[in-house]
């Protein structure tokens, strides 16, 4: 009993869970590659995705928005930088917070219902039944929601980013007496056409991050109840430090210039 139980704690710590889902995400390209695909099951996870996140990151993206614009904007008003205050939001709030922040929550919405299913199906004995059909749960379970969130959650971001932009063009307005012309003309001058390629592709990311993180703690969870809960919770915090840790990167890669 002692052994089992010392077995089974291993196979549910994070590291080996955190193995477990790079495994997963090396078996979800071989998998796409040999264009083994349930279109319709895409198209009904990116329809139960998409409504049920939207709300969450439109309210969060546009508060945030008007937030980050009070801050910047009474320090630079203060100096009398008033048409670099658009440019300072598009700098941040454009290239890093729009992605993050859409990215949790639907790591929060989405990530967390993908290991709860899948964990209850695991411990109900249903993927043993998918095996037994002669289907593989992969191609079944994993793959159409790894491609749903990797088309959902770059569409989010740009509702995130047009939502974040009108809340810092209203708190400009109505707390700075910044006109919306000149906080977008700002917002134009300092963006690139590029940046929108950089954050579709973190959308992109951070999508597939958080599909394979969700479908891998499902997919490794064990025992009842409980642990389909526990393994919910902890694909959420995966999700969020991994999106942090390869935001990190993708900045340093993308935006930082090497100093000769």
């Amino acid at each position: 009993m002692i052994k089992l139980q010392s077995k089974t704690n291993f196979e549910q710590s994070w590291i080996v869970r955190c193995f477990a889902a790079i495994l997963l995400f090396g078996q979800v390209w071989l998998h796409l590659l040999q264009g083994k695909t349930y279109y319709r099951k895409i198209l009904q996870h990116m329809v139960t995705a998409g409504p049920n996140s939207i709300s969450p990151v439109l309210l969060v993206s546009g508060f945030a928005g008007m937030i980050f614009t009070i801050q910047i904007a009474r320090e630079l008003v203060r100096f009398g930088a008033v048409n670099t205050v658009g440019g300072a939001f598009a700098l941040a709030f454009c290239r890093e917070l729009a992605p993050i922040l859409t990215a949790s929550i639907m790591a929060g919405q989405v990530g967390s219902a993908f290991a709860a299913e899948i964990g209850a199906m695991r411990v109900t004995e249903q993927i043993d039944a998918l095996y037994m059909l002669k289907t593989d749960p992969i191609d079944y379970l994993v793959l159409p929601r790894v491609i749903a969130c990797c088309l959902i959650v770059p569409l989010m971001t740009i509702f995130a980013l047009v939502t974040g932009i009108i809340g810092g063009v209203f708190a400009a307005s109505k707390f700075y007496k910044i006109i919306p012309e000149t906080f977008l003309e700002s917002v134009r001058n300092f963006l690139e056409p590029s940046d929108l390629f950089i954050i579709l592709l973190k959308g992109f990311i951070f999508g597939v991050l958080i599909a394979v993180i969700g479908c891998s703690w499902g997919l490794t969870t064990k025992g009842g109840a409980k642990e389909v809960g526990e393994s919910a919770t902890k694909a959420v915090v995966t999700s969020w430090v991994s999106i942090f840790i390869m935001d990190f990167f993708l900045s340093l890669l993308l935006f930082e210039q090497p100093i000769f």
